[in-house]
């Protein structure tokens, strides 16, 4: 089964106010310190690697509010962690048909309908464990209004390791299901990558507006870096490309052209190699 529009949600925290920081934060009492976050709730396409959808709140919101937020085509696909396990949007989005992989709850109730895949006690399986079909139940003010009806998939990776997927989908293979939620991972390295190369330390204003205005402009900046690695077509990593655009961003060079090649484009610009002044 073929999946083209794949999308990855997850939120990281931006600490503010703490000793490191400056310039954020109101006034604190006398004996107290600064104190306070802003979580980055995004929606990344897996194909792009760039976030597609951003919304900021305080550090304290739940993540799953997040989900009411989204407005997806049908057939969209969605995966990520057991934080929004949200089973009444569940339900919204199987009448929608937007699909969705995610890990069960350790303390999950559910009703099993039928057991497809029984595995458990063979001795030295990895792969697929388990696989059922289940109901769990749809409450509204406490009240339990339907039964939604999901897949469960037990995976044992190749360290040992049991993972117990969930899915609204009914046709994927058990096995496409674990590679789907191995994806997540690449929204980790969205943020790892925006914190590393464009470090929030600083901020120069104390409104909400204005720290929201610079998280979005970082995020700018990335989108612009993804877009120009991918055209010049480099094996730099990013991190290395981020310090040669740094360095060479007023030079009078061909941007494209000095990531494709650095020793060339120079040469093309300045008639002679790499001069350096001592």
């Amino acid at each position: 089964m073929s999946i083209r529009n794949l999308k990855i949600i997850d939120s990281s925290t931006i600490q503010l106010f703490s000793e490191l920081l400056r310039g954020v934060g109101r006034n604190p009492k006398e004996g107290s310190r600064k104190k306070g976050g802003i979580k980055v709730h995004t929606l990344m396409d897996a194909f792009s690697g760039v976030a597609e959808f951003v919304r900021m709140t305080a550090a304290r919101e739940h993540d799953r509010k997040f989900l009411y937020q989204l407005d997806l085509p049908a057939n969209s696909w969605l995966v990520f962690d057991k934080a929004y396990n949200v089973y009444q949007q569940f339900s919204k989005w199987t009448v929608q048909k937007i699909w969705f992989v995610t890990r069960m709850k350790d303390n999950a109730v559910f009703h099993v309908t039928k057991v497809l895949v029984d595995r458990t006690k063979k001795k030295n399986v990895a792969g697929v464990l388990k696989e059922q079909y289940i109901t769990v139940g749809v409450k509204q003010n406490g009240i339990e209004q339907e039964r939604l009806k999901l897949r469960r998939i037990a995976y044992k990776s190749k360290d040992g390791k049991v993972y117990v997927f969930i899915t609204n989908n009914f046709s994927l293979p058990a096995n496409q299901v674990a590679t789907i939620y191995k994806n997540r991972w690449m929204i980790e390295l969205l943020f790892k990558q925006i914190k590393q190369n464009f470090p929030l330390r600083y901020f120069w204003g104390n409104s909400v507006n204005a720290i929201k205005t610079q998280v979005y402009c970082v995020l700018i900046a990335q989108l612009l870096m993804v877009v120009i690695r991918k055209k010049a077509a480099t094996k730099k990593s990013f991190a290395n490309m981020i310090t040669v655009i740094r360095l060479h961003l007023m030079s009078y060079v061909s941007l494209l052209e000095f990531i494709k090649d650095c020793y060339k484009a120079w040469k093309k610009a300045n008639g002679s190699p790499f001069a350096f002044q001592t």
